[in-house]
Protein backbone atom coordinates (compact mmCIF):
# COMPACT_ATOMS: atom_id res chain seq x y z
CA UNK A 1 0.00 0.00 0.00
CA UNK A 2 1.31 3.41 -0.94
CA UNK A 3 2.04 5.81 1.95
CA UNK A 4 -0.86 8.10 0.98
CA UNK A 5 -3.26 5.14 0.89
CA UNK A 6 -1.96 3.91 4.21
CA UNK A 7 -2.51 7.34 5.80
CA UNK A 8 -6.02 7.38 4.36
CA UNK A 9 -6.76 3.94 5.77
CA UNK A 10 -5.40 4.98 9.18
CA UNK A 11 -7.55 8.13 9.15
CA UNK A 12 -10.65 6.12 8.22
CA UNK A 13 -9.82 3.62 10.97
CA UNK A 14 -9.49 6.40 13.55
CA UNK A 15 -12.86 7.78 12.51
CA UNK A 16 -14.50 4.36 12.77
CA UNK A 17 -12.95 3.71 16.18
CA UNK A 18 -14.02 7.15 17.39
CA UNK A 19 -17.55 6.67 16.06
CA UNK A 20 -17.96 3.46 18.04
CA UNK A 21 -16.67 5.15 21.20
CA UNK A 22 -18.93 8.18 20.74
CA UNK A 23 -21.89 5.90 20.07
CA UNK A 24 -21.08 3.85 23.19
CA UNK A 25 -20.72 6.96 25.35
CA UNK A 26 -23.54 9.12 24.03
CA UNK A 27 -25.88 6.97 21.95
CA UNK A 28 -27.09 7.66 18.44
CA UNK A 29 -28.05 11.27 19.21
CA UNK A 30 -24.53 11.95 20.46
CA UNK A 31 -22.92 10.96 17.16
CA UNK A 32 -22.39 14.42 15.74
CA UNK A 33 -19.76 15.91 13.47
CA UNK A 34 -18.20 17.85 16.33
CA UNK A 35 -18.16 14.82 18.66
CA UNK A 36 -16.58 12.67 15.95
CA UNK A 37 -13.89 15.17 14.96
CA UNK A 38 -13.09 15.87 18.62
CA UNK A 39 -12.86 12.17 19.54
CA UNK A 40 -10.85 11.15 16.47
CA UNK A 41 -8.63 14.20 16.07
CA UNK A 42 -9.54 14.08 12.38
CA UNK A 43 -10.70 17.11 10.42
CA UNK A 44 -14.23 17.64 9.21
CA UNK A 45 -12.95 17.53 5.63
CA UNK A 46 -11.40 14.10 6.19
CA UNK A 47 -14.64 12.74 7.63
CA UNK A 48 -16.54 13.88 4.53
CA UNK A 49 -13.76 12.76 2.20
CA UNK A 50 -13.74 9.20 3.56
CA UNK A 51 -17.41 8.66 4.38
CA UNK A 52 -19.45 11.45 2.76
CA UNK A 53 -21.49 12.10 5.90
CA UNK A 54 -22.02 11.03 9.48
CA UNK A 55 -24.56 8.49 8.19
CA UNK A 56 -21.96 7.18 5.76
CA UNK A 57 -19.52 6.76 8.64
CA UNK A 58 -22.09 4.99 10.81
CA UNK A 59 -23.10 2.72 7.93
CA UNK A 60 -19.45 1.81 7.42
CA UNK A 61 -19.14 1.13 11.16
CA UNK A 62 -22.11 -1.26 11.10
CA UNK A 63 -20.68 -3.03 8.03
CA UNK A 64 -17.26 -3.27 9.69
CA UNK A 65 -18.58 -4.97 12.83
CA UNK A 66 -21.09 -7.09 10.98
CA UNK A 67 -18.18 -8.35 8.89
CA UNK A 68 -16.20 -9.20 12.02
CA UNK A 69 -19.15 -11.08 13.53
CA UNK A 70 -19.77 -13.01 10.32
CA UNK A 71 -16.06 -13.84 10.03
CA UNK A 72 -16.09 -15.26 13.57
CA UNK A 73 -19.24 -17.28 12.84
CA UNK A 74 -17.82 -18.60 9.58
CA UNK A 75 -14.58 -19.65 11.27
CA UNK A 76 -16.54 -21.46 13.98
CA UNK A 77 -18.52 -23.36 11.35
CA UNK A 78 -15.32 -24.20 9.50
CA UNK A 79 -14.04 -26.04 12.57
CA UNK A 80 -17.27 -28.03 12.98
CA UNK A 81 -17.58 -31.55 11.62
CA UNK A 82 -21.28 -32.24 12.21
CA UNK A 83 -24.48 -30.26 11.98
CA UNK A 84 -24.96 -30.47 15.73
CA UNK A 85 -21.46 -29.20 16.57
CA UNK A 86 -21.92 -26.47 13.98
CA UNK A 87 -25.14 -25.25 15.57
CA UNK A 88 -23.43 -25.29 18.96
CA UNK A 89 -20.49 -23.35 17.52
CA UNK A 90 -22.76 -20.70 15.96
CA UNK A 91 -24.62 -20.11 19.21
CA UNK A 92 -21.55 -20.01 21.41
CA UNK A 93 -19.54 -17.87 19.01
CA UNK A 94 -22.33 -15.33 18.67
CA UNK A 95 -22.79 -15.04 22.42
CA UNK A 96 -19.02 -14.84 22.99
CA UNK A 97 -18.82 -12.01 20.43
CA UNK A 98 -21.54 -10.13 22.36
CA UNK A 99 -19.60 -10.47 25.61
CA UNK A 100 -16.24 -9.55 24.07
CA UNK A 101 -17.49 -6.56 22.04
CA UNK A 102 -20.50 -5.14 23.91
CA UNK A 103 -20.25 -1.65 22.40
CA UNK A 104 -20.14 -2.99 18.85
CA UNK A 105 -22.87 -5.51 19.71
CA UNK A 106 -25.12 -2.71 20.99
CA UNK A 107 -24.65 -0.94 17.67
CA UNK A 108 -25.35 -4.11 15.66
CA UNK A 109 -28.54 -4.70 17.67
CA UNK A 110 -29.63 -1.06 17.71
CA UNK A 111 -32.60 0.61 16.08
CA UNK A 112 -30.04 2.38 13.87
CA UNK A 113 -28.71 -0.93 12.54
CA UNK A 114 -32.27 -2.24 12.22
CA UNK A 115 -33.25 0.77 10.08
CA UNK A 116 -30.13 0.36 7.99
CA UNK A 117 -30.87 -3.33 7.56
CA UNK A 118 -34.43 -2.64 6.44
CA UNK A 119 -33.48 0.19 4.09
CA UNK A 120 -30.37 -1.40 2.62
CA UNK A 121 -30.91 -5.13 3.07
CA UNK A 122 -29.82 -6.01 -0.47
CA UNK A 123 -26.67 -3.85 -0.33
CA UNK A 124 -25.67 -5.20 3.09
CA UNK A 125 -26.19 -8.79 1.96
CA UNK A 126 -24.21 -8.13 -1.22
CA UNK A 127 -21.39 -6.51 0.79
CA UNK A 128 -21.19 -9.57 3.07
CA UNK A 129 -21.79 -12.21 0.37
CA UNK A 130 -18.29 -13.68 0.68
CA UNK A 131 -18.97 -14.37 4.36
CA UNK A 132 -22.63 -15.37 4.07
CA UNK A 133 -22.39 -17.80 1.15
CA UNK A 134 -20.12 -20.33 2.92
CA UNK A 135 -22.44 -20.35 5.94
CA UNK A 136 -25.48 -20.90 3.74
CA UNK A 137 -23.67 -23.71 1.91
CA UNK A 138 -22.70 -25.27 5.22
CA UNK A 139 -26.34 -25.32 6.34
CA UNK A 140 -27.55 -26.52 2.93
CA UNK A 141 -25.20 -29.52 2.93
CA UNK A 142 -26.69 -30.74 6.20
CA UNK A 143 -30.24 -30.14 5.00
CA UNK A 144 -29.42 -32.12 1.85
CA UNK A 145 -27.79 -34.93 3.85
CA UNK A 146 -30.83 -35.20 6.11
CA UNK A 147 -29.09 -34.17 9.34
CA UNK A 148 -31.11 -30.95 9.46
CA UNK A 149 -34.84 -30.76 8.87
CA UNK A 150 -35.83 -30.17 5.23
CA UNK A 151 -36.86 -26.54 5.71
CA UNK A 152 -36.23 -23.51 3.52
CA UNK A 153 -32.83 -22.00 4.36
CA UNK A 154 -34.27 -18.69 5.67
CA UNK A 155 -36.37 -20.64 8.18
CA UNK A 156 -33.35 -22.66 9.32
CA UNK A 157 -31.43 -19.40 9.79
CA UNK A 158 -34.35 -17.99 11.78
CA UNK A 159 -34.56 -21.05 14.02
CA UNK A 160 -30.83 -20.88 14.71
CA UNK A 161 -30.35 -17.16 15.10
CA UNK A 162 -33.74 -16.01 16.41
CA UNK A 163 -33.30 -17.24 19.99
CA UNK A 164 -29.66 -16.17 20.04
CA UNK A 165 -30.37 -12.64 18.84
CA UNK A 166 -33.29 -12.28 21.26
CA UNK A 167 -31.07 -13.40 24.14
CA UNK A 168 -28.27 -11.07 23.06
CA UNK A 169 -30.63 -8.09 22.79
CA UNK A 170 -32.01 -8.73 26.25
CA UNK A 171 -28.51 -8.95 27.75
CA UNK A 172 -27.35 -5.84 25.89
CA UNK A 173 -30.35 -3.87 27.14
CA UNK A 174 -29.00 -4.22 30.67
CA UNK A 175 -31.75 -6.51 31.91
CA UNK A 176 -30.23 -8.41 34.79
CA UNK A 177 -31.97 -11.73 34.23
CA UNK A 178 -29.86 -13.10 31.37
CA UNK A 179 -26.70 -15.12 31.92
CA UNK A 180 -24.92 -15.51 28.58
CA UNK A 181 -22.78 -18.38 29.84
CA UNK A 182 -25.91 -20.26 30.86
CA UNK A 183 -27.51 -19.40 27.50
CA UNK A 184 -24.43 -20.76 25.69
CA UNK A 185 -24.90 -24.06 27.56
CA UNK A 186 -28.67 -24.38 27.12
CA UNK A 187 -29.56 -22.83 23.76
CA UNK A 188 -27.51 -25.06 21.41
CA UNK A 189 -29.34 -28.24 22.41
CA UNK A 190 -32.75 -26.54 22.40
CA UNK A 191 -32.08 -25.10 18.94
CA UNK A 192 -30.75 -28.44 17.76
CA UNK A 193 -34.00 -30.15 18.78
CA UNK A 194 -35.96 -27.73 16.62
CA UNK A 195 -33.71 -28.40 13.62
CA UNK A 196 -32.67 -32.03 13.69
CA UNK A 197 -34.31 -34.19 11.07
Amino acid sequence: MAPKQQRGAETAGRLLDAALQVYADAGEQGVTVSALTRASGVSLGSLYHHFGSVDGLMNALVVRWLGRLLTDLGAALGRSRTARTGIRALVRTYLAFIQEHPDAARLLHSSYADRLGMEQARQLRDAQEARLSPMAEWLRQYIDSGELAPLPLPLVEGLVMGPVVATARRWLSGVDDVDLDQAARILPDRIWRSLSA
